[in-house]
């Protein structure tokens, strides 16, 4: 039977309709099998060997002799960091330069690995290295906004096999962005607590769509999924932005996050996704009405009309399904 249900944090609503899917054999489209993908790729930018085909890099890891993870300025990117902020008039219009930070982290030397694949320790230099570019790029007194981001596949908008990730930041926080934290502050001041850190405490209290739990991480498909395993890592303790993550708590959420896409992996055979970082804005980092957590995104149903027109998705797989296919799928 359809129902509503709401989300906690924005009160947006969805439609569950389950029984027009019911299994995670149902969502594995047709799709070309993926090209068998070599160690090394001496055509690919970020391999070993072709450093000179990218911007210098702005941070690196390295591995003894070698780097392990290499973040550098993006070639192509759609904003330029050497642009004014200031917003001007277009008649009634209102436009600005395309001022921006957008840089590429580069995961791994190796070409043919995922996070899903890489050493639990690979994991770990990554999230460290968003860490580390976050807080030295929110010291720019022009940004307002730190997103980070992994397109995997060529449905959730990548062209590159190597594995890597980006970071855009930009000075204007959009709406999209915007009225989550709107609806948070009333949260906070009608109940006077943080509403993700009651929404995570009302799901590890139902357990029923809890994938996983570890001391400072929860991983669930949350209550009001707006799309077939979507799943959420939150940190237990309350924590505004994703810089004042510890190290320790970085390889505990290296273990996590490998572990649950190796599960998508397998669960759905190796699907598209996106992930995300939602963190707070710059300015924000230790409010009390604001959590950063990850989402994850299986890129494996598409918004029709009715999901564009009215912004309630359907969702066709019950996050309770989905969490327990999930958790009884294993992963080394």
């Amino acid at each position: 039977m359809p129902e509503f249900r709401q989300n906690l944090a924005t009160r947006e609503w969805v439609i569950l309709s389950p029984g027009r899917a019911g299994r995670p054999n149902d969502f594995i489209k047709a799709k070309e099998k993926r090209p068998q993908v070599p160690e090394h790729d001496s055509e690919c930018p970020f391999c070993p060997g072709n450093e000179e085909r990218s911007e210098k890099p702005v941070y690196t890891y390295s591995n003894g002799d070698t780097w392990q993870v290499r973040v550098v300025p993006n070639k192509f990117a759609a904003l330029k960091p050497d642009l004014a902020t200031t917003r001007s008039q277009v008649g009634r219009f209102l436009g600005a330069k395309g001022f921006g930070i957008a840089e590429v982290v580069i995961e791994h030397p190796r070409h043919d690995l995922s996070i899903a694949t890489m050493e639990k320790e690979d994991v770990a230099q990554v999230l460290s290295a968003y860490r580390n570019r976050y807080i030295d790029i929110r010291g720019n007194d022009k940004i307002n906004l730190v997103t980070i981001f992994r397109n995997h596949g060529a449905r959730a908008g990548t062209s590159l096999a190597h594995p890597h990730s980006q970071i855009i930041a930009t000075p204007i926080v959009p709406p999209h962005v915007r009225y989550p934290m709107e609806q948070a502050v009333m949260y906070y001041d009608r109940f006077g607590r943080c509403v993700y850190c009651d929404m995570l405490e009302e799901e590890i209290e139902q357990k029923e769509r809890i994938i996983m739990e570890t001391e400072n991480f929860v991983t669930f498909c949350p209550y009001a999924s707006r799309s077939p395993f979507e799943t959420r890592i939150y940190p237990k303790k309350h924590k505004a932005s994703y810089m004042l993550i510890d190290n320790n708590e970085i390889d505990e959420l290296a273990d996590v996050l490998r572990t649950v896409l190796g599960k998508l992996r397998v669960c759905l055979d190796d699907p598209d996704y996106n992930y995300i970082i939602r963190s707070s804005p710059v300015g924000d980092e230790n409010t009390r009405h604001l959590h950063w957590y990850m989402v994850l995104i299986p890129k494996i149903s598409t918004p029709a009309g009715f999901e564009i027109g009215s912004g309630i998705y359907i969702n066709s797989m019950p996050p309770e399904d989905a969490a327990r296919y999930l958790r009884e799928t294993d992963w080394p």
